[in-house]
């Protein structure tokens, strides 16, 4: 085998064979738009990635490996309780089982009086936090007049810096990324926002060494692990970049926070949550984050002890099982990856000038523009998922119908901009209505199964188990169903050929009330059977959350 070889092939002659393999298609159709206005190549070359970066790349390489803050893959496991006895309780346990470094949101069901902060600067003492606070005169801030421990490091996120923490290697400034995310921002804008927001915190402070020892940023990874990957290791690049703007001839190590992606989370089927926090973490730990925190997978509602246990060794598996953390930079050199990083920067540095000609993050802010921005990405992510160009598995494909939504939603996570809640709105719509839905089969099974199997498919995401009528064979037959069945609504799914056959003469006999739809696209016919009583079709691109509403509202009419 020692001996074998393969003959070296230029992209060029891939392209062949593939324009070969797609018997027809565009070769076109193998490229992909990504929501960053970055369009992802079929295949990547060495030579590919020379044109895009020339003598740059090893800059980049050298830069995003000498800028990684610490050596290690840093677990901050939030600690969550209702009261101080069962958080504390947690804390301690969350220690011993891995936790590295202590995250708590200050907004906590119980008060922090004096015995509480005590207690908790015992431990703030002895291990490294971090600590999410409302402003300056948030009540766990005093904690600080507690500890006697000059030496202690922790993390301090806030909307603006706190100026009145003393200790040297608590950090205050942070730019965090996490509430843009949540809104619906892209890779590029979060990398651009990041730079603004240390701009503003750089000119604030006057002195760049002094700013940048308090500074650091806080991102949330999503599940589009690429992307995710490239977005870290892009800051760093434009980080580097940043500081020699301002005179700095090497850049300061800034410590990478992240956190797993809540706005991917899901409240129905919410284990496939686990799957994200992992396929998100991992992406956190190969694009060098310093600290991360995976959120549990029921945490919209209320996480318990075992689902925060889940969630911490999610992280350790991947710290302790998987030797990422052995090896320097693991993505460093994909051409994919290295290139999707250049491409980044170059869009966000562009993104981060102009939000400087508008006069900075604030003035860019309060003229509307971040926002409406923001906005028409997040318009175009609920699209996406919607009509599933997008997959939420779970929740707009392969959905559970029998799956649950559970009504509350914590109070930390309420104001995410989650994009499974238009079909959790439709589940708890559809259980509260009731509709009686049924899919009526004609033909043989191999005939009407791949359509019948997609019709369940897109009235499960509703939470909905719809009825079949089994092989109808005749027109008569299904009519005769049709007029002996007591249903709400129903769709007819069937080959092309028996569905022209079916719906003009089930039209002429329709019951009055009954919801009746066709599966497929018949572009042709459509005018004609809309005019006749159909209410619409049911096919592949549909927006399934739009085609579901309608349903909905023309079936409360009926009822």
């Amino acid at each position: 085998m020692k001996d074998i070889q393969f003959p070296a092939v230029s992209y060029d002659e891939w392209k062949e064979q593939a324009i070969k393999a797609l018997k027809g298609k565009p070769f076109e159709t193998l490229f992909t738009n990504t929501i960053e206005g970055v369009t992802l190549q079929p295949l990547y070359t060495k030579e590919m990635l020379v044109d895009k970066l020339d003598e740059q790349l090893e800059q980049q390489i050298s830069t995003i490996r000498l800028l990684k803050a610490s050596d290690t893959f840093n677990i901050a496991q939030q600690i969550y309780g209702e009261t101080s006895e069962q958080f504390f309780s947690s804390l301690q346990a969350s220690i011993e089982k891995g936790n590295n470094c202590i995250t708590i949101n200050s907004r906590v069901s119980f008060s922090w009086n004096d015995e509480n902060l005590t207690k908790l600067a015992q431990f703030l003492s002895e291990n490294s936090f971090k600590i999410f606070v409302e402003n300056e005169n948030d009540p766990i801030l005093n904690i600080f007049s507690k500890i006697d421990n000059p030496n202690i490091e922790g993390f301090i996120l806030s909307n603006e810096p706190i100026s009145s923490i003393n200790f040297e290697k608590v950090k205050t400034a942070v730019a965090n990324l996490v509430p843009y995310h949540n809104d619906g921002a892209n890779a590029v804008q979060e990398l651009a926002i990041a730079l603004a927001l240390a701009n503003k915190y750089a000119q604030s402070v006057g002195d760049f060494e002094k700013f940048t020892a308090q500074f650091f940023v806080n991102f949330a990874i999503d599940t589009d692990f690429f992307s995710e990957i490239a977005k870290l290791r892009a800051f760093k690049v434009m980080w580097k970049a940043f500081s020699q703007a301002y005179g700095m001839e090497e850049a300061t190590k800034i410590p990478v926070l992240a956190e797993s992606s809540l706005r991917s989370y899901t409240k129905a089927d919410e284990f496939v949550n686990l799957l994200r926090a992992g396929n998100e973490a991992f992406a956190a730990l190969i694009g060098g984050a310093d600290y991360f925190t995976v959120h549990p997978h029921d945490c919209l509602t209320k996480p318990n002890d075992k689902s925060i246990r889940i969630a911490r060794n999610v992280a350790l598996v991947l710290k302790e099982e998987s030797y990422v953390e052995n090896v320097l930079d693991a993505s460093g050199g994909s051409y994919f990856i290295e290139t999707l990083t250049a491409e980044y920067v170059e869009k966000a540095w562009a993104l981060f000038l102009d939000i400087e000609k508008a006069g900075g993050i604030e003035a860019y802010t309060h003229s509307g523009e971040l926002q409406s921005d923001i906005d028409k990405v997040f318009k175009n992510r609920v699209k996406a998922v919607a009509t599933r160009n997008h997959s939420l598995i779970g929740t707009n494909i392969y959905a559970n119908p029998n799956d649950e939504v559970p009504a509350d939603t914590h109070a930390q996570f309420a104001d995410i901009k989650r994009l499974a809640i238009p079909f959790e709105n439709l589940r708890v719509n559809y259980k509260n209505l009731q509709p009686k839905i049924a899919i009526l089969t004609y033909g043989k099974l191999k005939d009407f199964k791949p359509r019948a199997d997609f019709v369940e498919g897109f009235i499960a995401t509703a939470g909905i188990v719809p009825e079949k009528s089994g092989e109808l064979q005749s027109v008569e037959e299904a009519i005769a169903w049709l007029e002996n069945a007591n249903y709400d609504y129903v769709v007819i799914a069937a080959k092309d050929e028996d569905t022209r056959l079916l719906v003009p003469s089930i039209l002429e006999s329709k019951l009055e009330g009954l919801l009746l739809d066709a599966a497929g696209k018949f572009k042709e016919e459509q005018e004609e059977w809309l005019g006749k009583g159909l209410n619409g079709f049911i096919f592949a691109g549909q927006n399934i959350v739009d085609k579901l509403s309608e349903i909905l509202e023309s079936l409360k009419e009926v009822q």
